[in-house]
């Protein structure tokens, strides 16, 4: 017996930032071979500056990734953070501009999780094997900037309240919030090998449910 994994997202789910082996997707596997105590297969489909948008949209048309997931036993999504970044460089140095295209990357953020968790019940529809997926909540890249801390407050409100049976949300804000230092990368948006870990450690934490 073993289990499928396919972790799909963002720059997080390639491991930017640390060394091979070393970012959370390969770290968690470890974790959750040890728990399930039996091999997990890996399909890692993270793409550098991936946007909830463009997510959906290999989901929605992307052979590769819909196998991947109708495959999978266990799912981790990191999706959210080039959304808040790309509306951030936007404004620019013009600050005025900064709080109403945060809101609009909010709204459509939200639109975009939406039809990413209806595509991902879709594509598991009559699948006759549990799985469980698993997303990983944003930290905030510009602790400095009060309407980016927000942003990412609200974004996280609105994703965790997919939380089910099936679905988990690791919450990560609090643990890199103040700690910014110890646990990003040199460029102060992607976590180092520290961070990773406890990206994983979260997720880990919140058990196999149905799997285990």
């Amino acid at each position: 017996m073993s289990y499928q994994y396919t972790a799909i997202g963002d720059s997080l789910t390639t491991g930017f930032g640390a060394l091979p082996g070393n970012g959370f997707v390969p770290v968690y596997r470890r974790m959750a071979e040890a728990r399930l105590r039996t091999s997990v297969r890996l399909a890692n489909l993270g793409v550098n500056g991936l946007t909830t948008d463009g997510l959906e949209q290999r989901l929605k048309g992307d052979y590769t990734f819909r196998l991947a997931v109708q495959e999978a036993d266990l799912i981790t999504i990191s999706i959210g953070g080039n959304d808040l970044i790309k509306a951030a460089k936007a404004a620019g140095t013009r600050p005025g501009d900064l709080s109403p295209l945060l809101q609009k990357a909010l709204r459509g953020c939200k639109r975009n999780i939406s039809d990413i968790m209806g595509t991902l019940g879709q594509l598991k529809a009559g699948m006759n094997k549990p799985y469980i997926i698993r997303i990983v909540g944003l930290y905030n890249p510009y602790p400095q900037i009060d309407e980016a801390t927000d942003w990412v407050r609200q974004f996280n409100r609105y994703t965790s309240g997919y939380s089910s049976r099936v679905c988990g949300f690791a919450s990560i804000y609090n643990e890199f919030a103040g700690n910014e230092r110890g646990l990003l990368f040199l460029d102060h948006i992607h976590p180092n090998s520290r961070g990773y870990r406890v990206i994983a450690g979260k997720l880990d934490g919140l058990g196999y449910g149905r799997l285990g």
